[in-house]
This record gives C-alpha cells, sequence and structure tokens, in this order.
C-alpha cells in the first residue's frame, strides 16, 4: 500500500506531462479521430484522465494499470481520442513488461504479437483495403512495439544483475582463497616455530630448574653449558625463519630447511640435553632406499623426530630413547620410542601443539602417523610414535 501512495517521482512527471499535454492539445483542437459515438470534445478528457493516474502505478502495480489502460483506450475509441492518452498507454505496455513479474514479461509480448496479427486480419477481412493493413501497424506499434521493447531491456538489465552477482561471487571465493591461504600460512609457520624453538626451551627450562634446585657448582656450571649452547642454537634457528621469512614470505618448505642429513647433529644435540635426565638417545637408520628424497619429506621427518625427541625430554622416564628410520621404494618409514612413565627430576608440561603440528605435517603429505603407549616384549611400557610417509614425487599442500 505504501508503494501505491508514493509514487516513484519519474512516474509522477511522466504522468504530470501526459495530462499536460493532452489538455494542451484539446485547447487547441487536436484530435486523431471524429464521427464518433461520444463527438463531444470534452469526452476525451475523461480516458485521458484515466491514463494519467495509471502512470503513478506503472512500477507499483504495473499489470492491473495496464487492464485498467486497456479499458481506457477502448473508451477512447468512442471518443475524439487523444494522441497523449495514446502515448501513455505504449508506455504501460512497456511499463508492463519491465516491471512486471516474469510470467507476465513473457506473456505479454506474445499477447500483443497475437491482437497485432488478430487485429490485421479482421480489418483486411473487412475492408480490404490499404487503411486495413495501415490500422494493423498502428496497433502493433501501440501494442507490440513496446511489449518488445520493454522485454529487451528487461533482458539487459537482468543480465547485467546476473553478470554483477557473478562478479560478487568472484571476489568472495578470491577473498575465502585469500583467508585459506593466509591461515595455512600461519598454520605452516606456526609448526616450523614450534619445531624449531620447543626443543631449545625445554632443555633450558629443565637445566635452569636444575641448576636453581641443586646446590652444587659442578651441576650448575654443566647447566649453565648446557642453557647457553640451547640459547646460541635457538637463536640461529629463529634468525634463519626470520630470515627466510623476509626472502620469500609464504612458498612452500623453504630451500634451506633442514634434512635426514642433520639428524645426526639433532640426535647428538638431544643425548647431550638429556643426559642429566638419564635418557641415552640413539639413532638406527635402517633405510634400504638411499635415494634422494622430496624436500616437505625431508623436513617433515626431521620436525617428527625433533618434536618426538622433545617430548622425550619432557616427560620420558629414564631409559633409552630410539630413533629408528625406514625406507621402502613408496615410504618412508620414521619411529621414535621412549620409557613411559614418571621420572625424577625437573619437568616441563607439554601444551599438545607437537602432536597436532606432526599431525598437520604427515596429513599434508598423505601419509600416517600414530603416538601413543605401547608394550615391548621385556614388558616395558614405551611411547611410540611412528609415521609412514610416502615418498614419490607429488604436489604437496602447504
Amino acid at each position: 500500500m505504501s508503494s501505491l501512495a508514493r509514487p516513484h517521482r519519474d512516474d509522477v512527471i511522466l504522468a504530470s506531462v501526459g495530462l499536460s499535454g493532452g489538455v494542451f492539445l484539446w485547447l487547441v483542437g487536436i484530435h486523431i479521430q471524429n464521427g464518433r459515438l461520444l463527438d463531444a470534445p470534452w469526452a476525451s478528457l475523461v480516458p485521458l484522465a484515466v491514463m494519467s493516474a495509471l502512470e503513478l502505478m506503472r512500477r507499483s502495480a504495473p499489470q492491473t494499470a495496464l487492464v485498467i489502460g486497456t479499458l481506457a483506450l477502448v473508451a477512447d475509441q468512442f471518443t475524439v481520442g487523444s494522441l497523449a492518452t495514446l502515448l501513455m498507454f505504449t508506455d504501460l505496455v512497456y511499463a508492463a513488461v519491465l516491471y512486471g513479474t516474469p510470467a507476465a514479461a513473457r506473456r505479454i509480448p506474445v499477447t500483443t504479437l497475437l491482437v497485432t496479427v488478430a487485429v490485421t486480419a479482421g480489418f483486411i477481412a473487412w475492408i480490404p483495403s490499404a487503411d486495413a493493413l495501415l490500422i494493423g501497424i498502428v496497433t502493433g506499434m501501440v501494442s507490440f512495439g513496446p511489449a518488445l521493447t520493454g522485454a529487451s531491456v528487461r533482458n539487459h538489465r537482468e543480465a547485467a544483475v546476473a553478470a554483477r552477482l557473478r562478479a560478487d561471487q568472484t571476489v568472495l571465493l578470491a577473498e575465502m582463497d585469500r583467508v585459506q591461504a593466509v591461515t595455512a600460512e600461519r598454520s605452516r609457520m606456526a609448526r616450523e616455530l614450534h619445531d624449531m624453538v620447543a626443543n631449545h626451551l625445554s632443555a633450558i627450562a629443565i637445566h635452569s630448574t636444575a641448576a636453581l634446585s641443586i646446590d652444587d657448582p659442578g651441576t650448575s656450571r654443566d647447566a649453565l653449558g648446557v642453557i647457553r649452547q640451547n640459547s646460541v642454537d635457538g637463536l640461529a634457528e629463529m634468525r634463519r625463519l626470520i630470515g627466510l621469512l623476509r626472502e620469500n614470505g609464504a612458498a612452500g618448505p623453504p630451500s634451506a630447511a633442514p634434512t635426514l642429513a642433520a639428524l645426526d647433529a639433532l640426535v647428538g644435540q638431544a643425548g647431550a640435553n638429556s643426559a642429566s635426565s638419564g635418557l641415552t638417545v640413539t639413532l638406527d637408520d635402517g633405510r634400504e632406499e638411499t635415494g634422494p628424497l622430496p624436500a616437505p619429506v625431508e623436513l617433515a621427518a626431521y620436525r617428527i623426530v625433533q618434536e618426538s625427541l622433545t617430548n622425550a625430554l619432557k616427560h620420558a622416564a629414564p631409559g633409552p630413547v630410539a630413533v629408528r628410520l625406514g625406507r621402502t621404494r613408496e615410504v618412508l618409514t620414521v619411529e621414535v620410542s621412549s620409557v613411559l612413565g614418571d621420572r625424577p627430576g625437573p619437568r616441563v608440561p607439554g601444551s599438545g601443539a607437537g602432536l597436532v603440528g606432526m599431525r598437520e605435517r604427515v596429513a599434508l603429505l598423505g601419509g600416517t602417523i600414530a603416538a601413543g603407549p605401547e608394550a615391548r616384549e621385556d614388558g616395558v611400557k614405551i611411547w611410540l610414535v611412528r609415521a609412514e610417509l610416502p615418498v614419490e614425487e607429488r604436489t604437496y599442500g602447504r
């Protein structure tokens, strides 16, 4: 109801111009026909007024306006007629197709075409002359022409709306891809930071606690030496990662990433850090295949061993910590086992982020990983981490 009470500004202008023009033509005595039933000139003002009022409804109720307008046009044929009334009717036909329902937009052009054909055929049969053909042409110009124009404009508008929607969807998809890329990169950086720094910080925490709790100069000196070495190594790792991020910010595993060739040094460092906790770290490289591995596989295997040794330093009971590597043509196997149980001395609480990072790394490579307690043949309970990484060349996710 509000749309009927407040017509569009353009519709008000059209109605005003149409009414004013029709009144002007009536005043100067310009009519379009003579010899009608209602021959009084004032009679043509009634259809004119009705058609002007219907122009106010051309957007809000276009189909209703067209039906009433058709009746007003028929009534105008019984008067001397007005050119303004005829022109406003053509606008109502146009508006009914442009602003009406999709069904009306399909039906009106077809209906007006059939009406034009029927009128032309009827008048040719009634008065077979050029005048009959002229009446058909005028009928088509008044009805079918505006309907066809409205259909064309509507199609162009709908095409423009569809194009805007596709553009908006493209922008939305691009933004989603950007967010996913940023999230994936943040996850990768989080894994790298955790795996690089956690080992050193765990050793620093354990040995600093030991130095504070044991009142022995020799023990404190040894602990401080381990603390210093891990501090230096941690800073070097941080500088390396920051440098890589500054150089090539986002792309895959960095070219300077650690490889399995550096496991000996990693195991040696872990043995030195955990010696005071009663842990002995060994490396058993039983790989049958010795060919090169994809860089993402080597990085993932190295980080899995690194995180597993860090967890052993935090939680394992005194005893052996065994790192084992195996490789077939298709799979690289990484196993790290440590004695499960309580042990004396300082311990560092874990956050669980390391296991999450390991699972993410393996999942990105399409491999499998399991971590949990197991019982050895001699009855000793161990914590075993076992990962299987496919080694064939492929496109790895980040």
